[in-house]
C-alpha cells in the first residue's frame, strides 16, 4: 500500500510540473494569452481520472499561489488571482476535475472503441467549457470594476470577445491533439497506479 501511495504522489507531482511547463509556452494574443496550461490541466486530469485527476492542477495552483512563478508568463502569488485572468486559474482546477470525473479512472484493459473516444471527447469539451465559466465571470467583474467595458458593448459581449472567441480555434486543436494522447496513455498510467 505504501508503494502505491508513492506512485500516486509521484504522478501528481510530475503532472503538476508538466502543467507548470505548459504555462511558459504562450502565444500572446489580446488580453488572455494562448497557453498549453489549460489543456494540460484537462489532459492530466483525464490520465489519472476520478477525484485524483484534479490533484495535479490543485498542486500547481497552490504552488503558484504561495509565490512560485509557475503561472503564465512566469507569474505567481495572490496578485495573479486578482488580475483579469485570475478566474481562469480557478477554472483550470474545475475543468480538470470535470474532465477527470467524466473520463473515469483508467484501467489497463481500456480499449479504443467509439464509446471510449466519445467519453473522452465529452470529458475534454465539458472540461474546457467549465474552465471558461469562472474565467469569464471574473474577467467580467474585473472589466466592470476597472471601467474597461467599451461604450455601447455589454460586459458579456466584451468578455466573450476578449477571452473566448479568439481562443476557440486553438482550444479545439489542443483538444483534438489531446484526446488520442489520453486514450493511448491512460492504460499505461493505470498499470503503474495498479501496482502495489
Amino acid at each position: 500500500m505504501k508503494n502505491k501511495s508513492i506512485v500516486k504522489t509521484a504522478f501528481i507531482a510530475l503532472f503538476a510540473a508538466l502543467i507548470a511547463v505548459g504555462a511558459f509556452i504562450r502565444i500572446p494574443v489580446g488580453v488572455v494569452p494562448v497557453i498549453l496550461q489549460n489543456v494540460l490541466c484537462l489532459l492530466t486530469g483525464s490520465l489519472l481520472g476520478g477525484f485524483m485527476g484534479g490533484l495535479p492542477t490543485a498542486l500547481f495552483l497552490v504552488t503558484g499561489l504561495v509565490g512560485f512563478p509557475v503561472y503564465s508568463g512566469g507569474t505567481g502569488g495572490f496578485a495573479s488571482w486578482m488580475g483579469p485572468t485570475g478566474g481562469f486559474l480557478l477554472g483550470s482546477f474545475l475543468g480538470a476535475l470535470t474532465t477527470s470525473l467524466i473520463a473515469g479512472k483508467p484501467t489497463p484493459e481500456e480499449k479504443l472503441t467509439w464509446k471510449t473516444v466519445l467519453r473522452m471527447s465529452l470529458a475534454f469539451v465539458a472540461g474546457m467549457v467549465v474552465l471558461y465559466v469562472p474565467g469569464i465571470a471574473w474577467f467580467s467583474y474585473w472589466a466592470v470594476q476597472g471601467g474597461s467595458v467599451p461604450e455601447g458593448s455589454s460586459v458579456i459581449k466584451y468578455a466573450m470577445t476578449a477571452c473566448v472567441i479568439p481562443f476557440i480555434p486553438g482550444d479545439i486543436v489542443k483538444i483534438i491533439v489531446s484526446i488520442p494522447i489520453a486514450l493511448k496513455v491512460r492504460p499505461i498510467v493505470a498499470l503503474y497506479l495498479g501496482k502495489q
